[in-house]
């Protein structure tokens, strides 16, 4: 079931757990149907192409695969470590997401 991701497109991270832990990189692509989310450089995986027009020489190429969302977590924008993310209400309304551990309003 689809549930509402506290991770974002460009929101900083670090892993948690598995095999790419203590590694941060920036978030490029959310699935939030399969609580998934591609992390720059986490998770690479070798793919195989054979040779064609575009890439005559063919070879092994790396690329990322989805992590996780349970296996990351947001770095606050203040002290760059991991926090929880949470959510405020503004004085117009409006839901912000914030880090638990400043009491920061992330972007």
């Amino acid at each position: 079931m689809a549930s509402a991701l506290k991770i974002r497109k460009n929101d900083l991270v670090k892993v948690v757990s598995g095999k790419d832990r203590g590694k941060q990189g920036k978030v490029f692509r959310v699935f939030p149907k399969e609580n998934t989310a591609l992390v720059e450089g986490i998770n690479l995986s070798a793919k195989h192409e054979r040779p064609t027009q575009n890439n005559p020489k063919g070879g092994v190429i790396h690329k990322e695969s989805p992590i996780h969302v349970s296996n990351i977590m947001l770095l606050d924008p203040a002290s760059q470590k991991p926090t929880r993310v949470g959510y405020s209400f503004l004085s117009d309304g409006t839901k912000k997401r914030m880090s638990k551990k400043s009491q920061e309003l992330l972007g």
